[in-house]
């Protein structure tokens, strides 16, 4: 995502103040946004359009990969070539390319995503009082 991104227009993101998170509703609102305008850029039949939107995703996640790889410093030839925080970038851009291929493929896109939330949520097991609550959780 990050190669055409920067090229939106900035009308297609929602403002918000700085360092406030934007609602759920203005998210999808800047997807929809992003799939317009790559929309009336493309030049690229619909349906090869849609097959490298999806492709796309693959590409994020090899960044993905290469930052850790660099966050690690597991290239010998390369060493400590990127931050964690540049992990934290990557992985937005993913979930950033499959929202905008998931809208691309459905104008439903909100409610499927919101119901296959909901399902993975309630496979979840119960948390008992006082249990792990994840990265940054006080140890027990």
């Amino acid at each position: 995502m990050s190669d055409t991104a920067s090229d939106a227009p900035s009308a297609s993101v929602p403002a918000t103040p700085s360092g406030r998170p934007l609602d759920q509703s203005a998210v999808w609102e800047a997807v929809d946004g992003i799939v317009h305008w790559l929309d009336r850029e493309s030049t690229l039949p619909p349906e090869q359009e849609r097959l490298l939107r999806l492709l796309k995703l693959s590409e994020e996640a090899g960044e993905v990969a290469q930052a850790v790889i660099g966050a690690t410093g597991q290239n010998p030839r390369k060493g400590h070539s990127h931050t964690w925080d540049d992990v934290h970038g990557e992985l937005c851009d993913v979930i950033l390319t499959a929202m905008v291929a998931l809208r691309t493929l459905t104008p439903e896109a909100r409610g499927v995503f919101d119901e296959r939330l909901r399902r993975v949520a309630a496979r979840l097991p119960a948390q008992p009082a006082g249990g792990r609550g994840g990265p940054g959780a006080p140890a027990s």
